[in-house]
Order: C-alpha cells, then sequence, then structure tokens
C-alpha cells in the first residue's frame, strides 16, 4: 500500500450510518470502522458530499414495487416495509450513504494507482463491473459505503481527478445530478436544433439538465413554481412555465422534441402531449409519483421514444470533468450542512424550497 506523506491509515472515522428503511431515527452519527482497501481500491478522504433523492429514497424504501405515492411521502405511508425498497432489491444496512463525493486521495493499495495520490477528485458513481456494453451496475451507497463519512473505499478507476478552482462543496453538487442529466440528452440525442422541456427544473437534476442543454446549443423550456420562476430563468433557459399550466395547450403550435422528467405524476401524459411527432420523452425519476396514465396512441400514433435512464453512459463523467475544468458549466450551491447534521440537512432538502444541491462537509 501506498499512501500520500505522513498519512497514517486511520483505524476509525465518524460517518454517518443508515440502520434500515424508516424515517430520520434510522440516521445514526457515530464513530465506525474506517475502509479496508481492496486490490484495486483508493481511500478517499472526504471533502464534502452531496444530498440526493436518492439517499432518502432509499431509506424509505420507496424503490419497492408496492409504493405507489410521491417521493415526499414516509415509509409508514408508502406500507413498503418488504425489504426490497433499494435500486435492485434488498439494501445491504447498515449502509453509509452518500453517493456525491469531492475528496482527496490518500492511499492506494495498487503501485499502479499512486498517480491518484494528493489529487482532488469526483468519484463515479454508477460502477459497471462488466463493462459498457452491459447494463449490470454497481452503486455507490447503494450496493456498498458511500461517502457520508470522513473516509470512503473505491476502485481507482472511478476516481476522476479534476484540477479546477471550485471550492469543495461546490464539486460535491455535480456527480449525480449532472451525471444522471446527462445521460440523459445524450440518449435522447440533444442538440442546438431541439426544443427541451426540463420538468422539476429547480432541482438537482433539472437545474443540471437546464445548462447541460444550453450547453449543446438547445432552446429550453423550464417548468417549475411560481416562487422559483426568476431564479430558474437565471439559468439560461429560454422560456418558463408553471408546474400547473396547461403546458399542452400553450406548445400547441411549437412543440418540444425532447423532455427531460423526472416529476412523472399526473402530468405525464401531458407532457408527451407537448412532444412532436418522433419525439424523445427520458426519465430518470418520479419525484410526483411513479404510477402514471398513459394513452397509447399518444405513444404510437406519434412515434413517440420513451427512454428509461438510470445506468450512466461511458463517455459522461470524462465529459462533465471537461466541462468543468472550460467553464463550460457552474455550480448550484444551495447549502452546505456539518456531517453531523444530516437531519436537518435532509429536512431542509425534502422542503423543496431551493435552488440546485445540498452537500455534507464532514468535521476532520
Amino acid at each position: 500500500m501506498k499512501s500520500v506523506n505522513n498519512f497514517e491509515y486511520p483505524k476509525e472515522m465518524m460517518a454517518v450510518i443508515t440502520t434500515g428503511e424508516g424515517g430520520f431515527d434510522k440516521l445514526e452519527y457515530r464513530k465506525t470502522s474506517a475502509p479496508q482497501l481492496a486490490n484495486g481500491e483508493v481511500l478517499i478522504k472526504v471533502l464534502a458530499a452531496g444530498i440526493n433523492n436518492t439517499d432518502i429514497n432509499t431509506r424509505l424504501g420507496w424503490y419497492a414495487r408496492a409504493v405507489t405515492l410521491a417521493t415526499d411521502k414516509t415509509v409508514d405511508d408508502a406500507n413498503a416495509k418488504d425489504g426490497q425498497g433499494g435500486w435492485a432489491g434488498e439494501t445491504p444496512f447498515p449502509l453509509i450513504q452518500g453517493t456525491d463525493c469531492c475528496g482527496i486521495v490518500v492511499a492506494c493499495e495498487n503501485d499502479e494507482d499512486s498517480d491518484l495520490l494528493g489529487k482532488r477528485i469526483l468519484v463515479r458513481a454508477c460502477m459497471r463491473p462488466k463493462g459498457f456494453s452491459s447494463l449490470e451496475m454497481t452503486w455507490m451507497a447503494s450496493n456498498f459505503d458511500g461517502a457520508f463519512a470522513d473516509y470512503c473505499a473505491v476502485p481507482a478507476t472511478e476516481a476522476f481527478a479534476i484540477d479546477c478552482d471550485w471550492r469543495d462543496e461546490e464539486l460535491a453538487t455535480i456527480p449525480c445530478a449532472y451525471a444522471t442529466a446527462e445521460t440523459m440528452l445524450e440518449r435522447a440525442n440533444c442538440n442546438a436544433q431541439d426544443r427541451v422541456i426540463i420538468t422539476g427544473a429547480s432541482g438537482g437534476v433539472g437545474s443540471a439538465a437546464i445548462q447541460l442543454a444550453k450547453r449543446r446549443g438547445a432552446t429550453v423550456i423550464a417548468i417549475t413554481s411560481q416562487d422559483k420562476k426568476q431564479d430558474v430563468l437565471a439559468l439560461g433557459c429560454d422560456e418558463v412555465f408553471l408546474r400547473d399550466d396547461p403546458l399542452d395547450q400553450l406548445l400547441a403550435e411549437k412543440k418540444a422534441n425532447i423532455v427531460i422528467d423526472n416529476v412523472a405524476g399526473a402530468h405525464f401524459g401531458m407532457m408527451l402531449n407537448c412532444l412532436v411527432a418522433g419525439g424523445r420523452y427520458a426519465s430518470s425519476g418520479a419525484i410526483a409519483g411513479p404510477i402514471v396514465s398513459l394513452d397509447m396512441r399518444d405513444l404510437y400514433l406519434r412515434d413517440i421514444t420513451l427512454i428509461g435512464s438510470t445506468a450512466w453512459d461511458e463517455a459522461v463523467f470524462d465529459n462533465l470533468i471537461r466541462y468543468i475544468e472550460q467553464g463550460e458549466i457552474k455550480p448550484i450551491l444551495a447549502a452546505s450542512y456539518p456531517l453531523s447534521q444530516i437531519v436537518e440537512a435532509q429536512k431542509f432538502f425534502l422542503e423543496k424550497n431551493h435552488i440546485g444541491n445540498v452537500v455534507l462537509v464532514p468535521s476532520s
């Protein structure tokens, strides 16, 4: 094993342990064993870790098939206590969550990874163990311990060095939201000729998608609430409509080519009707509810393509690093909290009064 100068490998660390499905009482900030490195892994000192809907949904068991409610409901509301509430079934509790990680590589198991030592990095949390020709995924913070801790261990191939003047907290807003948004835009083949509708535009993925679609030269139509309209406009979108606007009627003469939708729920059918013939609809979430109504005629009579998106595509993370280093995107940091205040941070996140992302900072 190699490490940075004067680094003493820790035996213990502070972390937030999620003990099972349920409420905030399942989050325990306490001392635990530091991760031990396996072959090909690096040890990362966590500098900042972003909060995502996924962290909360996994704790609530929202991914269970029994759940039909929006993501702002509790596990008791959803009656989802079947032990299968994780992305791919059962979550390996107790678990250290935290999908978004900005940190410094302080140790590595293999000599060939020593060039990462001392580098500030972002972690590609969506890992593809069988290569990018397969959709099999392993997720940090869902399948193994994540970044809500002083340290985490990941394969060296998933630690991406970055050279920029952003603060640690700003970098921690990027991985999950921006990689998810960029993958949807890539799969929908978004380009400068497209008109793109983005729902949930004030959230992490939505605000990322606005920037990334504008970077591609597209015309962006954002959907948000009245109180966030001016903030969303400031992100660079071309038009803003409100959540309850009859968008299919308002856009009847000038429909979109692409919908990027992480909201779903009752407005799903209307989103399809906002698309031109041959349009593309992409989704990686359903915060307003996973059960939707679909008139199949809206799908097949207009040759609409539905795109489900979870696994990040191969080029996406390299692209994001390049966009940051070249100043082509910016972070949208709503708030940062000490890691020990994770409950307060998640409550703030769930109020949905913010724009962008919320970040936790370890004390060490």
